[in-house]
């Protein structure tokens, strides 16, 4: 009789450690669990994450290195603009010496001529002469060489120097050229030397 009142007990007590043990065990896996499971604090990034940021930087790189290649390319254009532009000016006015040191010949053959006119012994000379001022004149307009014209003109600074002032004979002469005292020249449209003129005034 004892026996068998003591059996239930020991299965009780049997019981109560299975379900204590179960309880514990339970209890170490949570915290196992809570243990190995990351905290969102401290975290570090996920490939994902990583792959996105390093892309950002490769396109951020990329937007600065194409902005600095379209202002290197623009600066470029430009600068080759500019030396094409001086290059051509170069070759339009590269004879601009030559012709300056010339100038003072055709002064002479001007000054040569009207000498002649006033003679009449002379003649065949003067019209030697003459074939060969017009022949070196052809020869210098071929180069770009224009001689300034002034008779009739009106008085321009940018073309004419004024070394006289002269009453003018008539209102309407006013603020014109009434002599050309030097042969002004223009070089493809550049004045390499103004005309000295006397002007009514």
């Amino acid at each position: 009789m004892t026996k068998e009142k003591n059996q239930p007990q020991e299965e009780d007590i049997l019981k109560n450690e299975e379900v204590a043990a179960e309880a514990a065990q339970t209890e170490e896996n949570v915290e196992e669990t809570v243990q190995t499971e990351p905290s969102d604090e401290g975290l570090e990034p996920t490939e994902d994450e990583q792959l996105a940021n390093m892309l950002a930087e490769a396109q951020a790189t990329i937007e600065e290195q194409k902005d600095k290649y379209l202002r290197l390319s623009a600066e470029f254009d430009n600068y080759r603009k500019r030396t094409l532009k001086e290059k051509a000016e170069l070759i339009k006015n590269g004879a601009e010496k030559t012709m300056i040191a010339i100038l003072p010949v055709l002064d002479d053959f001007e000054r040569a001529l009207k000498n002649m006119e006033a003679s009449e012994e002379a003649q065949a000379m003067k019209e030697g002469v003459e074939l060969i001022f017009s022949k070196f004149q052809k020869a210098l307009a071929q180069e770009g060489l224009q001689k300034i014209e002034t008779e009739g003109k009106e008085f321009d600074t940018d073309f004419h120097e004024a070394i006289a002032l002269i009453p003018a004979p008539s209102e309407d002469l006013k603020g014109k050229i009434l002599d050309c005292v030097q042969t002004g020249y223009m070089l493809n449209e550049k004045v390499i030397r103004h005309a000295k003129v006397a002007v009514a005034q």
